[in-house]
């Protein structure tokens, strides 16, 4: 999964597309995982990434990320593959 290339995102989380005019705000958590996309990482180096930081579950992680690329398809935020 890509992040499209135009999807701004502030230090403090706020994501802006410029395309749709849509704002959306992040979580700490989930801006690691948005600028790890927008850096073309892989599904792999995202949740070693994550495994490395923090204490969290592999199931409960892979739930949540899911949910996430989901909540981002969703809103038209990521590059069709």
């Amino acid at each position: 999964m890509k992040l499209k290339s135009n999807i701004a995102i502030s230090d403090s989380g706020f994501i802006f597309d410029p395309v749709s005019g849509d704002s959306y705000t992040l979580n700490p958590i989930g801006k690691e995982i948005l600028s790890l996309l927008k850096g073309n990482k892989s599904d792999k180096e995202i949740s070693d990434f994550i495994f490395e930081k923090y204490d969290i579950e592999e199931s409960i992680f892979e739930k949540n990320y899911y949910d996430f690329i989901g909540m981002l398809s969703h809103h038209n935020l990521l590059e069709e593959l």
